[in-house]
This record gives C-alpha cells, structure tokens and sequence, in this order.
C-alpha cells in the first residue's frame, strides 16, 4: 500500500510499518548507501573523502550526536544539511500533532487523548525528511525558552486553563523537532546556562518545561558545529556538554589545489547572461593559490582561517572584470586575464584577518603580495624557474639545449633592455592585446614551448603570465597606473627613478 493511501492509524498497523529511533533510521540508510558504494553520500562536498567524511559515517553508524569543529568556510553547516538524505523519504505522525508524534507511541497530551478516543480511526499525515531538519545559529539572546519550551499564559488565558495544565505549554525548537535532526550552529555563541539545558537531552534523552512533573522522552539526533577561534569573546563549549557529545570531527581546507579548483567551480557564478567568458585552467589555479598562500602567510592570523568563499568571491569579480571589458569592446566572448585578477583584492581584503605585521603593510599591499607569490608559484608547474640558473635544466637534456635553456628568458629581457615597454590596458580589445604581446621578442615561442594551450586565445594569456612573473622574479620593473599595467626594464626604471631624484635635488638647489 502506497504512503499515501495510509490515513489512518488502524491501515498504518496493518500495513506492517514500525516504529525506529531517528538515529537507527539514519544508521540503515548510511549502511545501505555503503553496502552499495554509493560515492556520493555528501553531495557538493569536495576534498573529505578520506579525512572527514569516513569519520562521519562511523559515528552515525554508532548513532552517536557529533560536533563537526573547524575553522570559517569549511562546508560545516553543508554536512550537517546533507544527513537529512538518510532518513525515510515520509515519516507517519499524528495529524495535528505539533511536536511529531509517533502514532504507535505519542508523546504529547493532544496525541494521547486523540489515539485514545478514536483508536485505530485517529487520523495520520505523511511527514517528508525536508521537513524532519530544524536548524538554530546560537546567538548570545537564545533562551532555554527558545530551545526546550515554556508555559503560555495567553494560551492559558484564552482558553480558560490553569498554569498547571499540560495544554499551556508552549513547545521549543528542540521538541518540535521530536523524530527528527536538529542543529546547532556555532556552539560556542550559546551562553553557558543554555548550554546546561541540552545536557539532558543528550544524557537522558528527556526534557522537562518548568515546574511541570511531565517528562517527555524525545527521539532527536543533535549535532553541532563550532570554531576552534572564539572570535565573538562570549565563551566556549562547557565541559559537561563536551563530555556528552560522542564525537567531535575536525573539519580541513582542501590539500590539493585541484579540489579547490573544484569547490570554486560548483560554487561560484560563472555563466553570465550575454558574454561567453573563458577561463584558463592555470587562471583558476593561481585564484585557489591565493588562498594557500593566504593559510601560511605570516600576514594572516591563522587562527581566523580563510574561507572557501574568499576563492568563490574573487572568481565572480575577475570573471566580472573580463565580462566589463567584453562589453566595453561589444566582444560576445573573452578570455580572462592575468591583469584581470588583480581586481580580486577588494574580495581578498574583506576576508583576511591580519596580525600586527599585516596591518603595517596594510591589507591592499598584503592582498597583492599573496596574488604575486600565487602567480610565481603556479607559474613553475607550467614554464622553467626564472630564478633557476638553467631554468629548464633535465638530467636527458643534451649540452646544446641546456645552453638554449639557460638563456631561456634573455631575449625578452634583452628587448626590454632595449628601452621598450609593454601597457596592457585592462579594457583593451582582444586585437590590441595580441599586437601589443605579439611585439616582445621569444615571449611566444616560451608560452606554446611550455605552456601549451588549450586554446589560441589562452597562448596571450600565458605570454602576460611569464611577463607578470618575471616581474614577480625582479626582471623586470611593473608599474601600475589608472588604466592598467605597464612593463618595462628593471634596470631601466631604476635609473629612471634615480634620475627623479636628481631632479629634485637641482629642485632644492634652486
């Protein structure tokens, strides 16, 4: 018999369903889903298949309340979402009931006296697991109220009863979230005496409202999440309460670059309305390097973390900065940049934490620095180590192509030398940005030896990111103006710089 056609309590028994705690409903699925090597357990979860994850299944395999703990932007509130896929698609309760009542063992007074009167013709409703999710951020003004429940004098009131009846209750998160999961987010915000009413509840599986005898044996799985910073100043989980929850799962940024890559890509806006914007590979890996640059910097207060969203953030506003310049140019397609990532900061800025050293470099030059050493760093994955002797040095390599590669970068650096400069506007049209990178001599034959191309238009990406890594290596000098970039000869600009200098001493002199 469909769920569906089950209306009553009497069909519900003779359809041979059963009753089963929330937490050995979410123990069968999770077997279940192992059993059949489902790969896919936490969708859109990137990066913990052997670390966090594994973990996780083994404490709701032991039905335990976990709290996952980890730094900002570490897909915490996403798990603790995705366990509602592994409970029952509908669950039976009580019609009317408000706190989910079991129809084969209601709790509340409403659904006893009904399945008391009506028996076997007490009506039932279908529940879906959407619905079997209750979610509550711990903020310093939750009260016990809030979470367990309290008496309602205009229930009372209203209905002519005393304070000491059991119908003037008035039901919190937690009970209305009876046979179901419920979450807490960011722990450490609840204040310690709040915290002191889950005790029971994890211990004892009951609560109790006020000076009412009643004790209502819940069946809720609880889990939490929390940072290891306490960066509100409003204290820390208690130690009862720690003790009480079974597990506690330390949750990571990604290890490898590719599974940020990945996590950006699902999650960031990257299709826009009108222009086809393309996006090198080694683009998207210098963005996610910012942020591992970001998590060992010496700039960054670490303790604070970098969130995932930062990388998210600065893709949509480099992908913004091409789609401007797209339509700048009434261009349907471009290509991103790497002038173009250097309009990340105001994304970066707004999500670092620095420490005193930080602070005095200040956080536009901290930004900067993180995307120079990110571009330097992906760079030798694709092309030689400018700052290696023979930068594309092999143990096979004939004596004639290690000569070849030691001079590898000389003639580009010969040409600047040669008092030329490259401006790369940030609005210029894709045929202005070929000629101007056309002009600088070996910088193509570099970028299609080493950096092979998916793309023709992605060739002109690569000759500015060995131009912007060179510059990165101080071999060549950058200058940044309102419009865009400017490269030039280091040596150059230096006694360009001094030649100012003397300018103003003849200044003073006068």
């Amino acid at each position: 018999m469909n769920h569906s056609e089950i209306t009553t309590l009497g069909q519900l028994k003779a359809s041979g369903w059963k009753s089963r705690s929330v937490k050995e409903e979410i123990r069968e699925h999770v077997i279940e889903h192992v059993k059949n090597k489902n790969q896919h357990l936490f969708p859109g979860i990137v990066g913990y298949n052997h670390t966090v994850i594994p973990q996780i299944i083994h404490a709701l395999m032991a039905r335990h309340d976990m709290l996952l703990l980890g730094l900002r932007g570490q897909a915490k509130t996403r798990l603790l979402r995705s366990l509602v896929n592994f409970l029952d698609e509908f669950m039976p309760i009580v019609k009317g009931s408000e706190i989910n009542d079991d129809p084969l063992n209601p709790l509340s007074k409403f659904a006893r006296e009904l399945v008391a009167d009506k028996g076997d013709e007490t009506p039932i409703e279908w529940v879906h697991r959407s619905k079997r999710y209750v979610e509550k951020l711990a903020t310093p003004d939750t009260t016990v109220a809030d979470l367990i429940g309290d008496i309602d004098p205009i229930k009372a009131a209203s209905q002519k009863l005393t304070l000491s009846d059991e119908d003037v209750i008035s039901f919190g998160l937690i009970p209305r979230a009876n046979r179901s999961i419920f979450v807490i987010n960011e722990l450490p915000d609840l204040q310690p005496r709040i915290q002191v009413a889950l005790l029971n509840i994890l211990q004892e599986k009951d609560i109790q409202i006020r000076g009412f005898n009643v004790r209502i044996p819940l069946d809720v799985s609880i889990y939490f999440s929390a940072n290891p910073e306490d960066y509100t100043n409003r204290g820390n989980i208690i130690t009862p309460l720690k003790d009480r929850i079974d597990a506690q799962i330390l949750t990571h940024y990604p290890k490898e670059r590719e599974d940020a890559v990945e996590i950006t890509r699902q999650e960031a806006w990257e299709k826009r309305d009108g222009t086809i914007i393309h996006i090198p590979h080694f683009v998207r890996e210098i963005l996610e390097e910012i942020a591992f640059q970001a998590r060992t910097s010496e700039y960054i207060d670490q303790k604070s973390g970098v969130s995932a969203r930062m990388s998210i953030t600065a893709m949509e506003q480099v992908i913004s900065a091409a789609e401007r310049r797209a339509v700048i140019n009434s261009e349907d397609e471009t290509t991103i940049r790497i002038s173009d990532i250097y309009h990340i900061v105001p994304a970066l800025t707004g999500k670092l934490e620095l420490v005193y050293e930080g602070e005095q470099e200040g956080l536009t030059n901290v930004a900067k620095l993180l995307i120079g050493k990110a571009v330097n760093e992906v760079y030798k994955t694709y092309f030689p180590d400018p700052q290696e002797k023979k930068p594309g040095r092999r143990s096979q390599s004939t004596s004639e192509e290690k000569d070849q590669e030691t001079d590898l970068y000389d003639r580009i650096t010969r040409w600047f030398m040669s008092g030329n400069k490259v401006d790369v506007e940030d609005t210029m049209s894709l045929k202005s940005y070929k000629k101007t990178l056309n002009q600088v001599d070996g910088l193509e034959e570099i970028a299609k030896r080493f950096g092979r191309p998916d793309r023709k238009e992605d060739l002109f990406v690569m000759m500015e990111f060995i131009l912007e890594t060179l510059h990165q290596n101080s071999m060549l000098s950058k200058y940044e103006f309102d419009e865009g970039t400017s490269y030039s000869d280091m040596l150059g600009s230096m006694l360009s710089g001094l030649d100012d200098l003397d300018d103003l001493d003849d200044y003073d002199d006068l």
